[in-house]
């Protein structure tokens, strides 16, 4: 089978005693691409060509996640958030970068602009996850599929967080790549089931003066909505974008229309 990543090339850098393996590809202002769970940079497959036309692309793979190796005891967002600080500090210092973060990714996003408000040149979260107690709790999922991992049921145990997350047959849809890339990530699920039950502080929001865009699907769970709604109460968001003929995965699902989405963002 042909390999879909062979026109891409990705560098290493060490950045809080971590080795970051992370793709660099453009010329342009930086935007930085976070993935959600179970994901890596491979999950931007068809965003990082589309915008290095226009942007530089820097689309890495977050701790603990293929390629690298396990990095017990430090897996948390607010680990993933200090990485990526250290990360552009040393790969593009005092640049502005716009973020842009997906699910899990969108709570990292938050985490890191809160960290460098002054450098963050726009914010667009896609379906933005994060706790919720007392609405929406992770924790019984994530106890359902650690235990199916535990018993060597990974197939089991991927099927029922990609069709939670996403949608009901989800995973029997999904391309050949794209499930290699979960299975690459499935070990994640058992540090992600330990991240304390709670979400982001958003207060700081109300100062930020870089735009706000939110990205969702047009059939995406309502959990995400949820998620944006709380954001809401500190700051209204620039734009909202609804990708048509999608759900959660709406950068793979629709891809075109994902990707006009972030551009407009971008130029907001």
């Amino acid at each position: 089978m042909t390999n879909p990543f062979a026109d891409f090339s990705t560098l290493e850098l060490t950045a809080q005693g971590y080795r970051h393996t992370f793709v660099d590809q453009g010329q342009g202002a930086p935007v930085l691409l976070i993935h959600g769970s179970l994901c890596d940079w491979r999950y931007w497959r068809w965003q990082i060509p589309a915008f290095a036309t226009q942007y530089r692309v820097l689309a890495p793979s977050l701790r603990s996640y293929w390629p690298g190796g396990p990095s017990p005891g430090h897996f948390s967002t607010a680990q993933h958030a200090q990485d990526l600080q250290a990360l552009l500090d040393q790969h593009i210092p005092d640049e502005k970068v716009h973020i842009v973060g997906h699910s899990r990714g969108g709570h990292v996003a938050l985490l890191l602009a809160q960290r460098m408000p002054e450098q963050v040149a726009s914010l667009t979260l896609a379906d933005p996850g994060f706790p919720t107690p007392g609405a929406y709790s992770y924790a019984p999922l994530f106890q359902q599929v650690a235990e199916r991992l535990e018993q060597g049921d990974r197939d089991g145990a991927m099927a029922l967080f990609v069709d939670t997350v996403n949608g009901s047959g989800t995973w029997k849809q999904m391309t050949r790549w794209f499930r290699e890339m979960i299975q690459d990530n499935a070990h994640t699920m058992l540090d992600q089931q330990q991240e304390p039950n709670q979400g982001p502080d958003l207060e700081w929001l109300k100062q930020m003066n870089a735009p706000l865009s939110f990205i969702t699907g047009e059939n995406s769970p309502t959990r995400y909505h949820h998620c944006m709604d709380i954001i809401r109460q500190h700051r209204r968001e620039d734009q909202m974008h609804r990708i048509p003929l999608a759900a959660h995965g709406m950068n793979l699902a629709n891809p075109k229309a994902f990707n006009q989405a972030v551009l407009d963002a971008l130029q907001a």
